[in-house]
């Protein structure tokens, strides 16, 4: 049976065809808008004031680098101060990549993407990249030209005392501020002042208060005391204040050592730098002799004394601790070198020289080798002993000497003023002569009948201390300048034994000169003078007596100098040829 269709069914398929209708024509607008859109930025859309709406991504982005190009140089005052920065400098760039991608660059099906392509165009923040270390850099720079730095308080020790540095409060460039600045400064190519503002220090007065009254105080307070073995070693602030300090951790002052320094401190109070005794000698210190004190010899581990060094010298109770140790004794102690009663000095002698540079450094040379010889009781000193062999080796230079009655060059020329500097000081401290041997001929710069000559392997200046005490030998050279005189002093120092007078008689068995003539080479020329004889007593007083108890005579020869003319033979004449002289 056919029936019609009803008006319900019919307008049914209206409104379904009609909603399709729309949908088709709705995804047609939106598949359009997306078309239309693309890739694009949002129309108007700016970044760092750069105009970069409906560009694709990629022209945003040169847009962006080509618009920022210009902006090397930053319009920045400090204070109102030009500070003549560069972006570069201030280490702020822009990602421009970034940043167009922030403002909407980019294909999207989001209808709000699409909106804003369509409806947008706002100022889109700039994403800004900052190098760190080099804008902490620019602070700094900044804050060193037109601010005052802030100063942390501090505590030293010096000589011994504690040295207070007070903080001081300073005016600088906030770094946070300074960003915030010199970022503004380059998007907006606008003129940024920044301000300076008061900087704390780290290290306050309060902190320095604290360090103070917990350990620098306490740590001068007194000497310390460390004891190896048996062996006390007393150090006095003024000795480790050099090694102690205080720096500044977390906000506060803490105590500091510098290990190395203390080490060689205590090894310089109780040996030589490698852990061996050193014996006790004697210097002369505003003319009376001083006992420099032996050192033991102290084998330790150096962390033994600095793991503890610190808590010792903060405790204002006890000040002394044990340090494990092996200890060997010096072999002449201070004990022994007070039984010698080196007290005072017993004689003195100086001579004078003219100019001549190997004597001044030879002599010198000589006075090193001498100073600071001690003599115990029955003792002989000997020069040679004491100099050695003149050689370059041993310091020692070519100068003039005498030999068969001419001067000739040899090394350690002028050495025998240091013979007879030492043979008058121990005449006149009235020790007993052993063996000296005058010059050959006499030099008028010595005291007649009492000077001596040495010659390495032959002649010997030789003197015993004969004494009950130690005898402390010293010798100083005053170098001689051109033109002028040298000084050589010998002095000697004991517990005073005798008062020594003496007498010089008069010349007698005169002499007269040769001339002799030598060949050029090695020959010194000499105008010569006549000899004689002489004869020198030394008196031997109990101090403070005019009585002589013994009397010692010396008696001396002293031969011509002999004039010397270098000059050379003449050569021998050639001889007559014989007239049969080639007839075989």
């Amino acid at each position: 049976m056919n029936t019609k269709p009803s008006r319900e069914s019919n307008g049914g398929r209206v409104v379904i065809l009609t909603v399709l209708a729309l949908v088709v024509l709705f995804g047609g607008g939106y598949v359009a808008a997306y078309a239309g859109a693309g890739a694009k930025v949002p129309r108007g859309a700016t970044v760092a004031g750069i105009d970069i709406g409906g560009k694709t991504h990629a022209d945003a982005v040169k847009a962006i680098e080509a618009g920022l190009a210009d902006r090397t140089d930053l319009s920045v005052t400090v204070d109102g101060k030009a500070a003549g920065l560069t972006a570069e400098q201030a280490g702020i760039s822009v990602d421009a990549a970034a940043s167009a991608t922030e403002a909407g660059g980019g294909r999207s099906w989001s209808p709000s993407r699409l909106w804003d392509y369509y409806t947008g165009g706002d100022e889109v923040d700039a994403v800004v990249d900052v190098d760190q270390a080099k804008l902490t850099a620019t602070v700094d720079q900044l804050n060193a030209k037109f601010g005052t730095p802030a100063k942390d308080g501090t505590v030293d020790f010096r000589n011994g005392e504690v040295k207070r540095t007070d903080a001081k409060t300073g005016m600088e460039v906030d770094p946070d501020a300074a960003r915030e600045g010199l970022t503004e400064a380059y998007l907006s190519d606008d003129d940024v002042d920044l301000d300076l503002v008061e900087a704390e220090p780290e290290i306050t007065d309060d902190d320095v208060q604290k360090a103070l009254d917990e350990f620098a105080n306490p740590a001068v307070s007194g000497p310390v005391t460390l004891v190896f073995d048996d062996t006390p070693v007393k150090l006095t602030p003024k000795d480790y204040s050099p090694a102690l300090g205080m720096k500044a951790e977390d906000g506060e002052l803490v105590p500091a050592l510098d290990e190395d320094l203390l080490n060689k401190l205590v090894r310089s109070k109780i040996s030589d730098p490698k852990g061996k005794p050193v014996d006790a000698s004697f210097k002369v210190v505003n003319g009376k002799p001083k006992i420099v004190p032996a050192k033991p010899g102290v084998d330790y581990e150096p962390s033994d004394i600095s793991s503890a060094f610190l808590e010792l010298v903060g405790d204002t109770g006890k000040r002394s601790v044990k340090v494990k140790a092996t200890v060997k004794k010096a072999d002449f102690t201070t004990a022994d070198a007070k039984k010698l009663g080196i007290k005072t000095r017993v004689s003195t002698f100086t001579t004078n020289f003219p100019y001549a540079e190997y004597r001044n450094i030879n002599l010198g040379r000589a006075a090193e080798l001498v100073n600071g010889t001690v003599l115990k009781p029955g003792e002989t000193f000997s020069l040679n002993d004491t100099l050695g062999e003149r050689t370059a080796e041993n310091g020692f230079t070519k100068g003039f000497i005498i030999s068969n009655g001419v001067y000739r060059s040899e090394y350690g020329g002028g050495v025998s003023q240091m013979a007879t500097t030492v043979f008058n000081a121990m005449f006149f401290a009235g020790l007993e002569d052993v063996e000296h041997k005058p010059h050959s001929f006499y030099i008028d710069r010595y005291p007649v009948g009492r000077e001596a000559t040495v010659v390495w392997g032959a002649l010997d200046l030789r003197f015993k201390n004969d004494t009950e005490h130690g005898v402390l030998i010293t010798s100083h050279l005053t170098p001689a300048g051109s033109g002028g005189q040298g000084a050589l002093t010998v002095s000697m120092y004991s517990t005073k034994t005798w008062d020594i007078t003496t007498k010089t008689g008069e010349r007698y068995n005169f002499t007269s000169p040769q001339t002799r003539t030598l060949p050029t080479d090695g020959c010194t020329p000499n105008t010569g003078y006549g000899g004689f004889d002489i004869n020198v007593w030394r008196y031997f007083h109990k101090p403070g007596s005019d009585a002589v108890e013994r009397t010692e005579k010396f008696h001396t020869t002293y031969t011509p100098s002999d004039s010397v003319i270098c000059q050379d033979p003449p050569a021998p004449k050639p001889k007559k040829k014989n007239d049969n002289s080639g007839n075989d």
